[in-house]
């Protein structure tokens, strides 16, 4: 999150740059993740690298579940988890150098890679098989396998204030209290937003894709009665408040802590309304 130079340069004979800025900040953002945590880092790469064979999937197989192609699924997860990786191996590296390797993040590292690579194969067996892994119940099989995704997807999202505690107790002291405070919080809100409307989502299908009222990509009902909007705002409380965080403490606003609870607060009011959206449409 802190700034950062580019790098070095590739200068061809003219003295100009060869390679675009962006390449270069991504390679030095690359670099900085593997020094952080490499396992997550690794882990987070191979998720995406699984991206190109599920498109290829997708654009072969015709079969459609509830209104999208069966490996739409698998590729939202894969990107979701590795998303989720990458921004717990950057925070990872906020903590003091003699902590980044400690019995804690150690647990924390490994809780998320065997609960992210549960979910994911469960959700592209599942895929593959052409049948759903969500909500499917219709046997013993099935249903104790639903039961243990939720159980992963609980374990996932705990691994999120587990990592909080850990920067509240061996965060590096030389970055901004306001933007270390809206860390937390973010990591925080992560578990108790995403899995407390996780818990609920799990019990309340939501409306298939095929209506006319969908989000195009996400496949979310604009009519109300989907949770996943929510889920989606609590989960992704791990990078929105930081970023919002690192912005208060980069402009060296007055009072900047309070700012980053006023932030918060605006947060927890999106999410309470769609929250709000998702049960009073299915309610009604």
């Amino acid at each position: 999150m802190n700034s950062f130079a580019l790098g070095s340069r590739a200068d061809h004979p003219g003295g100009t740059d060869c390679r675009p800025r962006l390449v270069q900040a991504l390679g030095h953002v690359a670099r900085q993740l593997f020094a952080r945590e490499r396992r997550l880092t690794v882990f987070a790469a191979l998720l995406l690298a699984l991206l190109v064979p599920m498109a290829i999937a997708a654009g072969l197989d015709e079969r459609v579940l509830r209104g999208a192609n069966v490996w739409i699924k698998p590729m939202k997860f894969a990107l979701s988890i590795a998303l989720l990786a990458l921004t717990t191996a950057w925070f990872v590296g906020h903590l003091q150098v003699a902590h980044r390797r400690g019995r804690a993040v150690n647990r924390i590292v490994w809780l998320l890679i065997g609960t992210g690579s549960f979910e994911l194969g469960y959700i592209a067996l599942q895929a593959a098989l052409g049948e759903g892994s969500h909500y499917n119940v219709g046997d013993p099989l099935h249903g104790i396998m639903y039961s243990l995704m939720g159980l992963g997807a609980l374990g996932l999202t705990a691994t999120q204030p587990l990592l909080a505690w850990q920067l509240r107790q061996h965060a590096e002291p030389s970055r901004a209290p306001a933007y270390r405070l809206a860390v937390q919080v973010g990591l925080w809100l992560t578990f108790v937003f995403g899995a407390g409307v996780g818990g609920v989502l799990s019990s309340m299908q939501p409306p298939d894709a095929s209506s006319a009222a969908a989000v195009p990509v996400f496949g979310w009902s604009l009519a109300g009665g989907d949770l996943r909007p929510a889920h989606f705002i609590g989960i992704h409380a791990q990078q929105l408040l930081p970023l919002a965080g690192w912005a208060i403490a980069a402009a060296g606003a007055l009072h900047a802590r309070a700012w980053v609870w006023g932030v918060t607060a605006l947060y927890t009011l999106l999410f309470g309304a769609a929250l709000a959206w998702g049960l009073v449409g299915r309610l009604g």
